[in-house]
């Protein structure tokens, strides 16, 4: 790709992992930090690989809907039926909430969207970082 652009995204979410040894099996929060990069060949004709606040305000409100201020759990983790009956919200998961798996969910929500994305970077913490070019 000639052009490249680069929109970066921060919300906060709790996850834990199933199958894992360690802290991260335990109930805990991040700050995440995504960096959405497209490419193009070319510009268009207002000499954009796209408007930055278009690609910001699509992208945060996929990300707002699904992710921000959620509980993120893999669809067998044995709290999910304790917080159904308490009426708490969650979003289960086919995987295992890991950074590499967000980062691959919200390449694909992009791609989806007819955007020509390239690579989406998520930052867990501020040393952590997973990425995913669809490769």
């Amino acid at each position: 790709m000639a052009f490249r652009i680069t929109e970066e995204v921060r919300f906060c979410y709790g996850h834990r992992l199933m199958d894992y040894v360690g802290r991260c099996a335990r109930l805990h929060g991040h700050n995440a930090r995504v960096q959405i990069v497209l490419g193009a060949p070319a510009l268009d004709r207002r000499g954009f690989v796209m408007d930055f606040g278009d690609l910001e305000s699509s992208v945060r409100a996929w990300i707002d809907a699904r992710f921000d201020h959620r509980l993120l759990l893999r669809h067998d983790d044995p709290v999910i039926p304790v917080l159904r009956a308490a009426g708490e919200d969650f979003v289960a998961l086919d995987e295992n909430p890991t950074a590499e798996f967000l980062a691959r969910a919200i390449f694909d929500h992009v791609k989806s969207q007819g955007l020509p994305v390239v690579e989406v970077r998520f930052w867990e913490t501020e040393t952590s970082v997973a990425s995913y070019d669809g490769g």
